[in-house]
C-alpha cells in the first residue's frame, strides 16, 4: 500500500522517531475540513508550523521500513546517535556509568631518575631550603625535618643523593641547648645517628654556657656519641653564650674558673676525636669578650692543638682586635678631670 495512502486512514496512529523521543501523531484530518484561511491576514510561511505528516526520513531513522523494524539497520543507527542500539532494538540496556570514572585518566609517573644529577640536586636544595640551618634536638623537629626525611626512603639513589646532600650542607649541634628533657637528654643527636649519616657530616657546632653552674652529664665526649665517625667535618664552630668569670657572676658561680676548666677540657675532647679539623670559629653574645677568662682559655687550646682561629658573624670579632678594659669614672677621677680642664665626655681607659 502506498505510504501516503497509509497515512490519511482514520485514526492512524503514525509513529515519530527520532533519535532522543518518540512522538505519537493522530492523524484527524478527516474528522473536519479545512478552514481557509482569510484572504486579509498574511499566509505565513510552511516552516513557520510543524508539519503533522512524518517525512520518509522519519519514517526509516531507526530502520523501520513499511511498519517493521529491521535489527541490523536499527543497531546501524542507533551506533550514529546518543541512543544505543539496545534501545533502537527494544533489549534492555545497562546503566551508564559515572561521568568521573570515565574522565579519569591514570597519569604517567614522572620519570625523576631520568634527569641529570645536576637537576636532581637543585631540586634537592629546593626540597630542604625552608629547615634551619644548624640542627639540634628540638620538639619541632618532627614538623619541620622529620616528614621531609621521609624521602630518602624512595629509592636507594635518592636516599644517597638527597642524604649526602642534607647531612653535608647543614650544621649539626654536637650537644643540646634547647630547654627540657632533650637538654639533659644522655643520648644528644649525634648519637642517634648512624655512622653513615655522622660520615657526611662536614660541620658541627658547640654551644657553651647554657646550664653553667650544673652541666648535664649528657655533655661528655664517649664513644657513643660518634664524633671519631665525623671523618669528614673540616669546621668547627664555638659559640659561648656566657662568661661566667665575669663580676656579674659574683655570688651566684659555683667556684672560680669551674665552668671555664669544664669547657676547656670538653673543647680538648672533641678535637682530640676529630684530628681532620683544620679550623676552629669562635662566636659569642655581645657581653662576651675576648680578654675574658672564659675566651682566653678556649683559644689557647685551639692553638695548642694546631688549628686555626676565625672569627663569627655575630659578635663581630677580628684578629686586629685589642679590646680595652672600658673603667667607670668614680668622684676623684671627675674632680681631676674637670681641675685639669678636661671635658665631662672623656671616656677613661685603663
Amino acid at each position: 500500500m502506498p505510504r501516503r495512502a497509509t497515512q490519511q486512514l482514520v485514526g492512524r496512529r503514525v509513529t515519530t522517531r527520532t533519535s532522543r523521543t518518540v512522538a505519537t501523531v493522530v492523524d484527524n484530518s478527516l474528522h473536519a475540513p479545512p478552514t481557509p484561511i482569510p484572504s486579509n491576514l498574511n499566509t505565513p510561511l510552511s516552516s513557520a508550523y510543524p508539519s503533522t505528516y512524518a517525512s520518509e526520513t522519519e519514517g526509516d531513522v531507526d530502520g523501520e521500513i513499511g511498519g517493521e523494524v529491521d535489527e541490523d539497520v536499527a543497531k546501524a543507527m542507533g551506533a550514529l546517535t546518543l541512543t544505543g542500539s539496545s534501545e533502537a532494538t527494544g533489549e534492555a540496556s545497562a546503566p551508564p556509568k559515572p561521568l568521573s570514572r570515565l574522565a579519569r585518566r591514570k597519569e604517567k609517573p614522572f620519570p625523576f631518575l631520568e634527569l641529570p644529577a645536576e637537576l636532581r640536586v637543585k631540586i634537592y636544595e629546593y626540597f630542604f631550603d625552608d629547615t634551619h640551618y644548624v640542627l639540634d634536638l628540638d620538639p619541632d623537629n618532627y614538623k619541620r625535618i622529620h616528614k621531609k626525611l621521609g624521602f630518602f626512603r624512595t629509592c636507594r639513589t635518592i636516599s644517597l643523593e638527597a642524604g649526602y646532600l642534607f647531612y653535608s650542607t647543614h650544621t649539626f649541634r654536637i650537644f643540646p641547648t634547647h630547654p627540657g628533657k632533650h637538654f639533659k637528654t644522655k643520648k644528644p643527636l649525634l648519637a642517634r645517628m648512624s655512622a653513615r649519616q655522622r660520615s657526611w657530616i662536614t660541620s658541627l657546632e658547640m654551644r657553651l654556657g647554657p646550664g653553667w653552674n650544673k652541666p648535664p652529664r649528657g655533655w661528655v665526649v664517649n664513644p657513643a656519641l660518634g664524633l671519631h665517625e665525623c671523618t669528614s667535618v673540616r669546621k668547627l664552630t664555638v659559640f659561648v653564650e656566657c662568661d661566667p668569670s665575669d663580676g656579674i657572676f659574683n655570688g651566684f658561680r659555683r667556684a672560680d674558673d669551674f665552668y671555664e676548666g669544664f669547657s676547656r677540657g670538653l673543647l680538648t675532647d672533641v678535637l682530640t676525636e676529630m684530628p681532620l679539623v683544620d679550623h676552629v670559629t669562635f662566636d659569642a653574645w655581645s657581653s662576651v669578650r675576648k680578654k675574658g677568662a672564659m675566651m682566653r682559655g678556649l683559644i689557647n687550646t685551639v692553638l695548642s692543638h694546631g688549628k686555626q682561629i676565625q672569627w663569627g658573624p655575630e659578635r663581630g670579632w677580628t684578629d686586629l682586635d685589642d679590646e680595652e678594659d672600658i673603667v667607670v669614672p668614680t668622684n676623684d677621677m671627675v674632680a681631676t678631670a674637670l681641675l685639669n680642664g678636661v671635658g665631662m665626655d672623656v671616656v677613661i681607659v685603663a
